[in-house]
């Protein structure tokens, strides 16, 4: 009987594993590098998308109103900046708060007071993105906010909190300088979303505007 063993030469044999390998090597090889050119066009991606916010930023604090949009087709408009103090980092917040303005960064509640304006104002964002930075956050630490209008006022936290997700009283107006940070806990869960929301309460520092 013959066996395909006994058809293939010796030689062929030998360098069968040696072939073996180096397809295998090539493979991992184009296989790496689509996922870095994946892992770089999504960080390009993310940069000029952060660089379009930034200018529309720029042009709705020249303008004094939000009405400046990133790009064309964007269904949001800068209408805020935040700067953690202690932290020394800022951000731009976007009108909105659904998951295609929290995609690109912090996003604004519907119906909730302006960033920088009279009353509670509510912001949130994703916890392992631009709120990663709320739990470095402590009582008595600043945050700085900037509105369209140019004017920057300054808060105090005053409360850290873990609530349920349809606990909406922290979106309350209750005639109080307030922000109201918002962002999914914990912070370090391996399953994004979950039903449990970190709150951070600021009330203001510096006199409203008049």
């Amino acid at each position: 009987m013959i066996t395909s063993s006994t058809c293939t030469p010796a030689r062929d044999r030998k360098d069968l594993p040696d072939r073996l390998q180096a397809a295998a090597a090539i493979l991992i090889l184009a296989a790496g590098l689509w996922f870095i050119g994946g892992a770089a066009w999504l960080q390009g991606k993310a940069l000029l998308a952060q660089a379009l916010i930034q200018r529309a930023w720029t042009a709705n604090l020249d303008g004094g109103e939000p009405q400046a949009r990133p790009w064309s087709w964007a269904d949001t408009t800068p209408v805020g900046r935040l700067e953690f103090v202690g932290q020394r980092k800022s951000m731009i917040v976007l009108a909105g708060d659904s998951g295609r303005v929290l995609a690109f960064g912090p996003g604004h509640r519907p119906g909730s007071a302006l960033p920088g304006a009279s009353g509670n104002s509510v912001i949130s964002a994703h916890r392992d993105t631009h709120f990663a930075v709320l739990e470095e956050l402590g009582v008595g630490d600043l945050v700085n906010v900037e509105s369209v209008a140019g004017q920057t006022v300054t808060y105090r936290v005053d409360r850290l909190d873990v609530i349920d997700e349809h606990d909406l009283s922290v979106t309350e107006q209750r005639g109080i300088d307030q922000l109201t940070l918002v962002t999914c806990w914990p912070f370090h869960a391996i399953a994004p979303g979950g039903p449990l929301r970190y709150v951070v309460t600021a009330f203001r520092l510096t006199p409203g505007p008049g």
